[in-house]
């Protein structure tokens, strides 16, 4: 299905693990021109086929062929490099040994635009910094083609957009695995799905495969639904006493073993994660407020003067380059890591579930069934309830022969959704989720999407995923560096419309102006006396309300408040609706006059 003549190419390539197939029967070409998105389940097998097309995996069947002379670049989940080797040895070693010295100038070129310090040792890198060494090495190789596996994990918004041109601009073959939608909407122009170990192709980029792929999966479940009612209406024939040694029934009964056969070995594609959150008690109504925050590491400021309230149900994402302060902001805000400067207050009765990015509380030598289970048993309390281990892993799509595997087995994407499993066991009403979405395959992160959007109590999170951001956020902090962190409401393509109206507009040629016209009216470009000393008032009255709220609340807890005083009851809760009524109508007044003071003051910047 290559839209130019073959630079690598699969026929009828399977491979097996165990004794299962992952797939099997795979034909599959790769052209200059093609940039294909490989899409797929966790676990399905789309890592494993790019290893095939790499070579560093030999197929079980079938054949591999790659034109003489091409180069292959690779970009691998995980990053691993020599031991002691820095960073412009590890992209060094990406280059043909006979031409290293000859194109040595590459590597300077490509780490310069990818912002890393060739000295550096790998082993000191961060998770971004290892993934744009990662991606130095496949550019500077110049290769015929590229193969990139999840290369957005842990890359800033600014790495993933030069990724996206760069892509668009390579002149050989692609094909990338990816969770970020807007990666391959943007770049690609075929697809390639691993489905139930059969892989299906179009060659149409990844816009319109949600539809595609719905398509398919009805069509599959027709095709069963078909070759079901056959079964059941032949083995009613063999039940009726037909005997296998009348000739002209052997033939009917060979066709109908052979349907059984094939049925048993039907794979369908598997269902969703049964996923859910649990809420705990609601939080107090404020749950971060923070005042002049500032921090500072030796001469360098990471924050500086920075204040932000955070309200229950709010969901706010905080986005920004790697290295500017976004981990060190998101712990101040949670009362991990006191600020230098100002103050930080946290609401009352929160309960916090933290999600950690490089899922390092997992222990990679620990069974899955260990995990969840880390004082024996085989049980897990979820929500509750106590729920048999196998059953709560089966929720998350791992079938029994997995329980007893060690973590180190699991893709990344496994890995996330075994994270979410132990976390998503508890109830809370605080989320703060670093990197949520890394290796989580598109059904998964559809459905991590819904619960969080359902969630009726606080997210706060760290993603570079711009969809993931813009259906979820309902403000966004943007922490630039060197100690500049701005707030505005909505997503990230909420920021870039935000970002547009700050771009100075290039001046039109001044018009000359009729003698004696009169000249245009001033526009105002502050708030009014009045709308300023509202505006100052209103924090202050939401904080009155707040703590009116809580003390109704705490009085209302009381079970037996209704049966001593029945009027105090019914007025306590006929007040505390009207406070939350007027918190409510008080806090959407601030935020309208808050976005009119920020327009008037960039329309006058």
């Amino acid at each position: 299905m290559a839209t130019s003549p073959p630079l690598l190419a699969l026929r009828g390539v399977g491979v097996t693990f165990g004794g299962a197939p992952v797939f099997s029967d795979i034909d599959f070409a790769v052209g200059r021109g093609d940039r294909i998105c490989l899409v797929g389940r966790n676990g399905g097998g789309k890592s494993t086929l790019l290893k095939v097309l790499a070579g560093t995996v030999e197929p079980d069947s079938g054949e591999r062929f790659v034109e003489p002379g091409i180069r292959i670049a690779t970009l691998a989940q995980d990053v691993v490099a020599a031991e002691g080797a820095t960073v412009a040895d590890f992209v060094t070693e990406g280059l043909p040994e006979g031409r290293r010295e000859e194109e040595a100038y590459r590597i300077v070129e490509v780490l310069d635009r990818l912002r890393l310090d060739p000295s550096l040792a790998m082993a000191t890198l961060s998770g971004g910094e290892s993934r744009r060494a990662g991606l130095a090495r496949a550019f500077a190789s110049d290769p015929d083609i590229l193969l990139l596996d999840e290369p957005t994990n842990h890359l800033d918004l600014p790495t993933i957009e030069w990724l996206e041109g760069e892509i668009a601009a390579f002149r050989g073959g692609v094909v990338v695995i990816s969770h970020d939608r807007k990666l391959l909407e943007t770049v690609g122009n075929r697809t390639a799905w691993l489905t139930t170990g059969r892989l299906l192709q179009r060659d149409a980029g990844f816009i319109g495969f949600d539809d595609w792929r719905d398509t398919v999966i009805a069509e599959q479940e027709a095709e069963l639904h078909r070759m079901d009612k056959k079964l059941a209406a032949e083995a009613e024939w063999l039940h009726r006493g037909v005997t296998a040694r009348r000739r002209r029934n052997q033939g009917r009964l060979r066709a109908l073993m052979q349907l059984r056969s094939e049925r048993a070995a039907t794979r369908r594609e598997p269902g969703t994660a049964k996923m859910a959150i649990e809420s705990a008690a609601p939080s107090g109504r404020l749950v971060v407020e923070a005042e002049g925050i500032g921090k500072r590491y030796g001469d360098r400021t990471i924050i500086r003067s920075f204040s932000t309230r955070i309200m229950r149900g709010d969901r706010v994402a905080v986005i920004g380059p790697n290295g500017a302060g976004k981990t060190t902001l998101l712990r101040m805000l949670t009362g991990d890591l006191a600020p230098d400067s100002g103050s930080i207050r946290l609401g009352t009765n929160l309960v916090p579930l933290y999600y950690d990015q490089r899922r390092e509380s997992l222990d990679p030598d620990a069974t899955l069934w260990r995990t969840l289970c880390p004082k024996g048993g085989d049980s897990v309390m979820v929500r509750g309830r106590l729920q048999h281990v196998v059953g709560y892993l089966k929720d998350f799509l791992f079938p029994e022969s997995k329980a007893l595997s060690p973590v180190h087995m699991l893709s990344g994407g496994e890995r996330s959704r075994l994270l979410f499993a132990r976390l998503f066991a508890q109830a809370a009403n605080f989320l703060i989720l670093d990197e949520p979405t890394n290796d989580l395959d598109m059904e998964t992160l559809d459905l991590l999407e819904e619960l969080l959007a359902d969630f009726d109590g606080t997210v706060l999170f760290v993603s570079h995923d711009r969809d993931f951001i813009d259906r979820i956020a309902t403000s966004t902090i943007l922490v630039e560096g060197d100690g500049r962190v701005e707030e505005f409401v909505g997503g990230f393509s909420d920021h870039l419309r935000h970002k547009r109206t700050q771009e100075p507009a290039v001046p039109a040629a001044a018009k000359a102006q009729p003698k004696g016209e009169a000249k245009p009216k001033t526009e105002r470009k502050r708030l009014s006396y009045k709308e300023q000393r509202e505006l100052d008032q209103l924090p202050g009255r939401i904080e009155t309300l707040e703590k009116e709220a809580e003390k109704l609340e705490a009085a209302l807890a009381d079970p037996g408040l209704y049966a001593r005083d029945r009027a105090r009851f019914e007025s306590s809760t006929a007040r505390l609706e009207a406070v939350h009524a007027e918190r409510t109508a008080a806090e959407d007044r601030w935020l309208e006059l808050e976005e009119k003071r920020q327009t008037l003051e960039e329309a006058g910047s």
